[in-house]
């Protein structure tokens, strides 16, 4: 048998804000979305309202083609789930699909670092259809990359693809005067650099003068729960971060109780996703099939 993590979103009735103050995810109610089939499963969700529904775009993966895609699910004022279709495709893994209103128009910008580059997408017919913004130039590829504006203009933080001990552990941050850059990578050294709370995780939340990033332990697991870390000088070159609340899936997500990898704010909501870690047969004998 080989150990395979199977995550599932979940939606919090409660702002962002209050689990942040509240430090944990205990006593709060939560719907959880369908879990998939045999592995497979739904992660990293990001979440857009509009017209009265809640647009949530996930990655949704399948360990028997290692390949991720993006799907979008709608809900309506009381979380009833309406629909589910697909929203993005590629030829390269799809995953963190971070969506976003900007300058009259809704964005999506989904980690693909195994394309080469970070592709900014806007939607041509929300949420169905997107197309490639070709004005939009990074100077590098990158995970979980995640825009926040700021009173000087647009940040992202992401995570570097390379070296790999970085994958977990690394957060860079770039700076650009409007979303389509040029973009300025800060330093060529990250700005952070911890396991336990440097790989971004969800949307950042502004709270005063502080910019508050959910960000994963991955110390013991990858994605093992969200780590807050506090940010004052966004804009800094070289930004003061401070940890914050540590927020573990909490017993009530049982048997999801392994891992907590994305909190994103919606409004009145707040996604989540949760892992739960199994040994599986099949997925053994997938690995050994693919070896040969």
């Amino acid at each position: 048998m080989i150990r395979t993590d199977l995550w599932r979103v979940g939606v919090v009735k409660a702002p962002m804000a209050a689990i942040i103050a509240a430090g944990s995810l205990d006593g709060f109610e939560m719907l959880w979305l369908p879990a998939e089939g045999p592995l497979r499963f739904m992660a990293d969700p990001f979440g857009l309202w509009k017209d009265g529904l809640l647009h949530i775009f996930v990655e949704t993966y399948d360990y028997r083609t290692r390949h991720g895609a993006i799907d979008v699910l709608i809900l309506d004022e009381k979380l009833n789930l309406l629909a589910r279709e697909p929203a993005l495709r590629e030829p390269w893994h799809l995953s963190y699909p971070f969506v976003f209103e900007a300058d009259g128009a809704i964005w999506l910008l989904p980690e693909a670092y195994k394309s080469g580059r970070l592709t900014l997408y806007r939607a041509t017919e929300f949420p169905w259809r997107w197309e490639a913004e070709e004005r939009f130039v990074f100077p590098e590829a990158a995970i979980d990359a995640t825009p926040v504006r700021t009173a000087s203009g647009w940040r992202i933080f992401y995570t570097p693809p390379g070296p790999k001990p970085w994958r977990t552990s690394a957060l860079k941050l770039a700076r650009a005067d409007c979303l389509f850059g040029p973009w300025k990578v800060s330093e060529e050294a990250p700005i952070l650099l911890d396991r336990g709370g440097a790989r971004m995780g969800g949307t950042p939340l502004w709270q005063d003068d502080r910019l508050l990033l959910p960000t994963q332990d991955c110390r013991k697991t990858y994605g093992g729960a969200i780590a807050i870390r506090e940010m004052r000088d966004a804009g800094d070159p070289a930004p003061q971060i401070a940890a914050g609340p540590h927020i573990a899936a909490p017993c009530a997500f049982h048997p999801y109780v392994d891992g907590l990898h994305t909190m994103s704010a919606a409004g009145p909501v707040t996604l989540v996703d949760a892992k739960r870690t199994v040994r599986s047969f099949r997925h053994l004998g997938i690995k050994i099939a693919r070896a040969f």
